[in-house]
């Protein structure tokens, strides 16, 4: 069975820094592509950023040089790297792979930017 634990998200003042990590199981997390995604309620989850299984990265636009994601395979998890946090990305953060053909999701941890 698949799972992934999103942890790490709490309340951050404008500027400050968090650092979110998914744990892993179920999968060979070597071979796995991860991704990070965000949703504010009423609105679609959109996609944050991107790490594949050879340690290629990739960002949203809004990122903007602010977060970088990475990856452990001896520990198999993922982490995003947040800093210099603006109130706009208050959100609940996903962490997300495609492994073998199906979508597997966590079920989020929460992050709040105070302004």
């Amino acid at each position: 069975q698949v799972h992934l634990v999103e942890s790490g998200g709490g309340l951050v003042q404008s500027g400050g820094a968090l650092r979110l990590s998914c744990a892993t199981s179920g999968i060979r997390f070597s071979l796995a592509h991860m991704n990070w995604y965000r949703q504010v309620p009423g609105k679609q989850r959109e996609f944050v950023a991107r790490i594949t299984s050879n340690g290629t990265t990739s960002y949203a636009g809004f990122v903007k040089g602010r977060f970088t994601i990475s990856r452990d395979n001896t520990r198999n998890t993922a982490q995003l790297q947040m800093n210099l946090l603006e109130p706009e990305d208050t959100a609940v953060y996903y962490c997300n792979t495609n492994w073998k053909g199906r979508d597997f999701w966590g079920r989020g941890t929460l992050v709040t930017v105070s302004s």
